[in-house]
């Protein structure tokens, strides 16, 4: 993995995400490259010198020093509402990565392991899945990846014109959606939230011995890892990652 450090990032684009999240683009002095699933702190200092830190999944991955971030605004946030709502392209920012090296994907020809890929997402968790299904069709990885993504409503959807782009491409990703509080029209499941019979129908069934990388709030995650446990999934083959930073 690289090694990780703090560094200076210049903001070079932002971009509206969904309507309470916005994607920034960093240009980061120094910055080693990362693995698909990592993530980094950002630092704000204010004036009086009060400094605050929370982290963040990095959305892309590789060795370009561009680095990808996609943020939630928590409305009691610290951290989250400037970046979302106060930051602007040429702005500065400190940032500390890259960090993690179990919730990590890397093609099979780097790792010899070749078993299918479950990405299950809550929300904004995501982001880092969507940096390993796009590092997967960057790899042009044979190994069948399908994404559950557990959603409010299609305007919340992160990436959305990628993911599409991404299960057009000729690397396998198949989606799978559940909304849970507004679906499209003509959608073919009444909006709620995820059930034990809905992930089972929508994952790679144990038999087929599957890596399963599942992200979201600690409620999402814990949850969902149980019912994968009790369909015989094996809990060596879980990584899971919570999110719950302002």
């Amino acid at each position: 993995m690289p090694r990780s450090g703090w560094h200076a990032a210049t903001v070079a684009a932002v971009h509206r995400e969904t309507p309470n999240a916005s994607r920034l683009e960093l240009d980061v002095d120094g910055w080693p490259g990362n693995a698909a699933g990592q993530h980094l702190d950002v630092r704000l200092t204010a004036p009086d010198g009060y400094t605050a830190t929370r982290s963040y999944s990095i959305a892309s991955s590789g060795s370009s020093t561009r680095v990808v971030l996609a943020v939630d605004k928590l409305p009691d946030g610290e951290v989250s509402p400037y970046l979302v709502d106060e930051v602007r392209a040429g702005d500065m920012l400190e940032v500390h990565g890259p960090l993690g090296a179990f919730f990590v994907w890397a093609p099979a020809a780097e790792t010899g392991d070749d078993r299918p890929v479950q990405l299950i997402a809550g929300g904004s968790g995501v982001v880092p899945l969507y940096a390993m299904a796009h590092a997967h069709a960057e790899a042009g990885d044979p190994t069948p990846f399908r994404l559950l993504y557990s959603v409010r409503t299609p305007d919340d959807v992160y990436f959305a014109d990628e993911l599409d782009a991404l299960a057009a491409a000729s690397a396998p990703l198949h989606l799978d959606f559940v909304y849970t509080r507004r679906a499209p029209d003509g959608w073919r499941a009444a909006p709620g939230r995820i059930t034990r019979e809905a992930l089972e129908a929508a994952v790679l069934p144990a038999s087929e011995h599957p890596r399963v990388y599942v992200c979201g709030s600690t409620g999402f995650v814990e949850l969902v890892a149980d019912w994968l446990v009790g369909l015989g999934h094996d809990p060596r083959s879980i990584r899971t990652e919570r999110y719950g930073g302002t």
